[in-house]
């Protein structure tokens, strides 16, 4: 992944739901202030007001956003509606790009990986997990500006040092995507990223046991858990669900929902070493 640099176009795109105004205009705001030039998506109302606009205008802006003159893509927020607009895109055709999303843009992360693009899972512009978190903001320019790469942070569940591809993202979008056109599971020796918002323990555990059932976890090598905002206490859960497979695994590493929130590269080789809480790019 080529470091972004000071007067770098990129595109914002919303391949899920509307950003509201206020919060777009200030997160393309802190963009500008790094030196980047910043092309913002097209506001389309919509009969669904969950979306930004019907499946095929958004998949359109999404490719449109990728084979223009830029060095980046943001996508301005998740919510809902990437599955819908994911088979619209003609995925093999993209040329490179910097690609920042998280959330519901888990399975967007998961087409490029499948085509050999490494991406960032990291805050994005349009929510206030990015506009209103000064630290989050830091952390994903250091590692498209800097190439940051290596991380310490979270708690061992499982003691242990894995080396693999990283992969995954929201816990539920994994899960919503099996079964898909494209759907596969991991590269072998793959190192899972995992982390959810507002899912009940119970229905974490359906979601972890979806994966299970499908076999999503058998070529991972080792997994780093993130947070699990409005979740309540998914420790017994996430314990009982995965410690049995035998892997690396290092808890609380503070990606995803929750504040201050690492970035982190998908379709990367990397290193980790739960004992001593890191992750390293090899």
């Amino acid at each position: 992944m080529t470091p972004l640099v000071p007067g770098d176009r990129v595109a914002l795109v919303s391949p899920a739901g509307p950003a509201a105004a206020p919060r777009l205009t200030a997160g393309a705001g802190v963009l500008r202030s790094w030196g980047l030039e910043v092309t913002a998506p097209r506001v389309r109302p919509w009969s669904l007001p969950y979306l930004a606009g019907p499946d095929e205008a958004r998949a359109a802006e999404f490719t449109a956003a990728w084979r223009s003159d830029v060095a980046a893509v943001f996508c301005v927020r998740g919510g809902y509606g990437c599955l819908r607009m994911t088979d619209l895109v003609p995925w093999k055709d993209l040329p490179p790009r910097v690609f920042v999303g998280s959330s519901d843009v888990t399975v967007l992360h998961a087409e490029l990986n499948a085509v050999g693009m490494a991406t960032v899972f990291g805050p994005m512009p349009g929510t206030a997990d990015f506009v209103d978190d000064p630290l989050a903001q830091q952390r994903l320019r250091a590692l498209l500006f800097d190439g940051t790469r290596s991380w310490t942070s979270g708690v061992p569940v499982v003691p242990g040092v894995a080396r693999g591809v990283l992969t995954g993202g929201n816990c539920s979008l994994l899960a919503a995507a099996v079964g898909g056109p494209r759907w596969a599971r991991p590269v072998e020796g793959s190192l899972a990223l995992l982390e959810d918002v507002g899912e009940e323990p119970y229905r974490l555990d359906r979601l972890l046991t979806q994966l299970l059932r499908a076999g999503w976890f058998e070529p991972v090598s080792g997994i780093v858990l993130g947070s699990w905002t409005g979740c309540g206490d998914v420790a017994a859960v996430l314990h009982d669900r995965l410690a049995g497979l035998g892997v690396p695994i290092l808890g609380e590493f503070g990606f995803g929902h929750c504040a201050g929130s690492w970035s982190l590269p998908l379709g990367v080789a990397a290193e980790l070493d739960a004992s001593a809480g890191t992750v390293t790019l090899l």
